[in-house]
């Protein structure tokens, strides 16, 4: 192998590692969706500007919604929990549970209680906030880099004003590029699957929201979509969603569509080794494998890149032909 494929080698190992080491993988996944969506959105229009254009249409509403819905909560929640505290309560007493609160105000004291003492309590919210912070700009500059990326690929811009045509540095920019060309190919044909699973995840759901007639189904049913196509954690916030959504109408409905979408989260886990696993002609068990180190070594961004990872590993591997033993070419021959 010669050194500049070990260089690039190098530079996409040293990429990944750092992402984890320091908290910088979900900027990571961030750049990747969103070239992911940007060259989706120009298959469609064949122009890169109406393209970006559209794009940052959609992360605004998004965004926009994500503050529309989270405000709503924090504003709605007193009133949830005045309303359906008194029927949890009912249905605890009917089956002897002593429950630790009896209104709101007793269980925001229970929680404040479990997080700690009341200025442990307000350093811990300092400190997710400042981290909420801290993601939102690194995700900022993760879709400002896709744009960048998307609209000039190439490490080496200014190749053709070089004095040695054939220097070390533009070749080794060609095989950088090269490796990460190839490992945006393996999350592409991941994603193509996780739309899979999403579109399945999402049936199951709008059956299930149809047949108990939730309020706002047809929001929860798209809601659920894009939340789907981040593995795992997108169900889990779909999940939560429609949990509250339910609690504003009865506890008994909050406690089916719990039970429910725990049986759907668990069904995702299954969905993903097997339908990423035949996209990545990987067996079931090893892209499970895959997925729980991931989750261990990178938390949650870590699903998303662990079948990413193994499909680029096994495609890099297929290229590479190894030399038969001797022994190996006198026993073909015999």
């Amino acid at each position: 192998m010669i050194t500049p494929t070990r260089v690039s080698y190098a530079v996409l190992a040293a990429t990944i590692i750092l992402a984890g080491f320091l908290h910088l993988s979900a900027p990571l996944l961030v750049l990747l969706f969103s070239y992911f969506a940007l060259r989706q959105l120009y298959s469609f229009t064949r122009r890169k500007w109406l393209a970006l254009s559209l794009f940052i249409i959609a992360v605004s509403g998004i965004a926009a919604a994500g503050v529309y819905f989270t405000r709503a909560a924090i504003l709605a929640l007193p009133d949830v929990a005045d309303t359906s505290i008194p029927s949890a309560s009912a249905w605890a007493q009917k089956r002897q549970i002593d429950l630790p609160f009896s209104d709101f105000e007793g269980l925001r004291q229970i929680v404040i209680n479990a997080l700690g003492e009341e200025a442990n309590y307000l350093r811990n919210v300092a400190n997710v906030a400042k981290a909420t912070t801290t993601n939102l700009v690194f995700s900022i500059l993760g879709i400002v880099a896709a744009a960048s990326l998307f609209f000039k690929t190439g490490l080496d811009p200014y190749r053709g004003t070089h004095r040695v045509k054939n220097n070390l540095y533009s070749i080794c920019c060609d095989q950088v590029s090269r490796r990460f060309r190839d490992f945006y190919r393996s999350f592409a044909t991941v994603m193509g699957a996780q739309i899979t699973i999403s579109l399945i995840n999402t049936a199951l759901t709008a059956i299930f929201l149809m047949a108990v007639q939730m309020r706002h189904a047809p929001l929860l049913i798209a809601v659920t979509f894009l939340c789907g196509l981040v593995p795992i954690v997108g169900n889990l916030v779909s999940n939560t969603v429609i949990v509250f959504v339910a609690l504003t109408v009865s506890v008994k409905l909050a406690i089916s569509a719990l039970v429910f979408l725990i049986v759907i989260h668990k069904l995702e886990y299954l969905l993903n080794s097997k339908i990423i696993g035949d996209r990545i002609r990987n067996p079931v068990w090893l892209t499970l494998i895959a997925l729980i180190l991931g989750e261990r070594l990178m938390g949650i961004p870590g699903l998303v890149l662990a079948p990413v990872v193994l499909n680029y590993l096994r495609v890099e591997m297929l290229t590479v032909e190894v030399p038969a033993r001797r022994e190996e070419v006198e026993a073909l021959n015999v």
